[in-house]
């Protein structure tokens, strides 16, 4: 990667050996190791059996985890929050291994409407989840800093399954909670 890096550099017509730029193919290789993380993570690992009974059936929300993520067309990043509600049936998760879950998913090259299902099916198959709301918001830099250069969009999406998708009124109480 060190070696396409520096290749990169010459042809947008710099010096690799620029003061400035010595050392940045090796930065830049353990940025990208980094920030793609999530690719050599396994859920198993992420969550770590943090699985406890539920005490109830009532809605669970997580709201404003912050993401980070890099666009598969550009490689640009892109970033916002993520709200995670969910009805549990026997199991719920520690609260951080949402938020765990996120980064596993975000840290890839990514589509934000993959990233949310993603996110969706595997809080709802993790613990049969009677039903699981997430919706996203995120800002996208290939779309900020390039193209149409629109500096206030914000990309929503959103995932509904089990009974946020077939009860209109569990998912429009997440919603309202969300908001």
């Amino acid at each position: 990667m060190e070696h396409s890096v520096r290749e990169m550099l010459i042809k947008m017509g710099e010096d690799p050996e620029r003061e400035g730029l010595r050392g940045t193919p090796e930065r830049v290789e353990k940025s990208l190791m980094f920030l793609t993380r999530g690719y050599r993570q396994k859920l198993e690992d992420v969550v770590n059996g943090a699985f406890f009974e539920a005490e109830s059936d009532d809605m669970i929300i997580i709201r404003d985890i912050e993401f980070y993520s890099l666009c598969e067309h550009h490689m640009l990043p892109f970033f916002g929050k993520c709200h995670i509600g969910y009805i549990p049936r026997e199991k719920i998760f520690g609260i951080s291994k949402l938020s765990r879950i996120v980064d596993m998913f975000a840290r890839r090259l990514q589509l934000q409407e993959r990233l949310t299902k993603q996110i969706a099916e595997t809080v709802l198959t993790s613990i049969d989840a009677e039903g699981v709301g997430v919706v996203m918001e995120g800002k996208h830099l290939c779309m900020i800093m390039r193209g149409v250069e629109k500096q206030n969009s914000i990309m929503t999406t959103s995932s509904m399954l089990g009974s946020f998708r077939a009860e209109s009124a569990t998912r429009n109480e997440f919603l309202r909670l969300i908001s």
